[in-house]
C-alpha cells in the first residue's frame, strides 16, 4: 500500500494541475461568453479531459512509472477525453438547434409553441414566451378599441357641442344687437341660455368622468350601504324628470340586502340608467327600478316601455359613443350615459347587461353581497 503521506502528496499535486488546467479553461471560456453554446460546451469537455490528464501525468511521474506503462495511462486517457468531447459538442450542437427551432418560431408571426420536443428549460421558456404574446395581444386588441372608441367619442362630442353652442351663440347676438327687446322674450332667451348651460356642464362631467374610467384613476370611497337606500336615492333623484314626461316610475327593494360600494358612483351608474330608460319610455309608460338578491349577488334592475332595441345593437350598446341607427339612442348628450355606467360597475367588481322583454328593455346590474 502507498503509505498515507505520499498518498496526500500525490493527491496534492494532481489537484494543483488540475486546477491550473481549470483555471485556464475558466479564463477562456469567460472570453467565448458571446460564442455558440456548442463551442463552450466543447471547450468545458477539452478543459475537463485536460485536467484528468494533467493530473495523470503527474501521478505518474510521482509513481516512478516506466515508459510502457504511463504510455498506457495516457492512452486511455486520451481515448476517455476524446470519447467526452465528443459527447460535449454533440450536446452543445443539439442545445444549438433547439435554440434555432425557438428563435424561428418567435419570428414567426404569429408565434406558437414549438412542435419540436425541446430541452426542459427551453420548453418552459417557449410556454412562457406563449404567455407573453397572448398578453400583449389581448392588451393590443384593447388598445386598438380604446383608440377607436377614443375616436368615436370625439367625433360624437363634437357633432354634440356644436348644437348647443351655436343656440348660445345666436341667443347671446341676439341679446347683444337688441334684436330681441321684449321682456318675455329676454327671460325666455336667458332661460334657454342657462339649460344650454347645464347641458354643456353635464357633459364635460361626462367626460371626465369616462376619461378617470379608461386610465384607471376612479377612486372608490367604498361603504356598506343596504340595496334598498341605493334604489330609493335613485328614484328620487329622477322622479321629477319622469313626472315632467308623464311616465310613471316605481322603486322596490328588498330589505336587508347589503352592499359595500361608494355610494355617490354608484347612484350616477344607476341614475344613469334610469334616466336613460325615461328619455326612452313614452309619456303614459312605466319604469320599475327593483332590487333583490339573485345567484348570490346584489341585483338592481330597471326596466322600461322603450319599445326595444335590435339584438344586433345589444352587445354594443354600453360602448362609447354607441348610437344605433334603428333603435333608440342608448344615452343623452354624446352618449356617454351607459359607458359610464359599465365603466362604474365593473369598478365594483359588478356585471352589467341588458335585454329586451316585453315592451322594453331589462337593464340589470349585479353587484357582490357584503357579509
Amino acid at each position: 500500500m502507498i503509505p498515507l503521506v505520499d498518498l496526500l502528496k500525490v493527491v496534492g499535486y494532481a489537484a494543483i494541475a488540475a486546477l491550473v488546467v481549470a483555471a485556464a479553461g475558466l479564463a477562456l471560456l469567460h472570453r467565448l461568453r458571446a460564442r455558440s453554446i456548442a463551442a463552450q460546451l466543447g471547450l468545458v469537455g477539452v478543459a475537463t479531459v485536460l485536467a484528468t490528464v494533467s493530473g495523470i501525468v503527474v501521478i505518474t511521474l510521482m509513481m516512478v512509472l516506466n515508459d510502457h506503462d504511463r504510455s498506457v495511462v495516457l492512452a486511455v486517457a486520451a481515448a476517455s477525453g476524446a470519447v467526452a468531447s465528443g459527447v460535449s459538442v454533440l450536446l452543445g450542437r443539439r442545445l444549438v438547434a433547439a435554440n434555432r427551432v425557438l428563435v424561428a418560431a418567435v419570428r414567426d408571426d404569429p408565434y406558437r409553441v414549438p412542435d419540436a420536443r425541446l430541452p426542459a428549460e427551453l420548453a418552459e421558456l417557449a410556454r412562457e414566451l406563449d404567455d407573453a404574446y397572448r398578453r400583449l395581444a389581448e392588451a393590443d386588441a384593447r388598445e386598438r378599441a380604446l383608440e377607436s372608441s377614443r375616436r368615436d367619442l370625439v367625433a360624437w362630442v363634437s357633432h354634440d357641442l356644436r348644437t348647443p353652442l351655436a343656440g348660445l351663440r345666436a341667443m347671446a347676438e341676439a341679446l347683444e344687437d337688441g334684436v330681441v327687446a321684449d321682456a318675455a322674450t329676454v327671460a325666455r332667451y336667458h332661460g334657454r341660455i342657462r339649460v344650454e348651460a347645464d347641458r354643456l356642464s353635464e357633459m364635460v362631467d361626462d367626460l371626465f368622468e369616462l376619461s378617470r374610467i379608461h386610465a384607471g384613476a376612479l377612486r372608490l370611497s367604498r361603504r356598506r350601504i343596504g340595496l334598498q337606500d341605493l334604489v330609493a336615492e335613485v328614484v328620487a333623484g329622477t322622479e321629477a324628470l319622469a313626472d315632467a314626461k308623464g311616465v310613471r316610475l316605481r322603486g322596490d327593494a328588498r330589505r336587508g340586502t347589503p352592499v359595500e360600494v361608494d355610494a355617490g358612483e354608484m347612484e350616477r351608474a344607476l341614475r344613469n340608467l334610469v334616466v336613460n330608460a325615461i328619455r326612452h319610455t313614452p309619456a303614459d309608460g312605466a319604469i320599475e327600478v327593483t332590487g333583490g338578491v339573485d345567484g348570490g349577488m346584489a341585483c338592481v334592475t330597471v326596466a322600461d316601455a322603450c319599445g326595444g332595441i335590435p339584438e344586433a345593437d345589444l352587445p354594443r350598446l354600453f360602448d362609447v359613443a354607441f348610437r344605433s341607427e334603428t333603435a333608440r339612442t342608448p344615452g343623452g348628450g354624446a352618449g356617454l350615459g351607459l359607458a359610464i355606467a359599465r365603466g362604474i360597475v365593473e369598478a365594483h367588481s359588478g356585471q352589467i347587461g341588458v335585454t329586451n322583454a316585453g315592451t322594453g328593455c331589462r337593464f340589470v346590474v349585479r353587484l357582490p353581497l357584503t357579509s
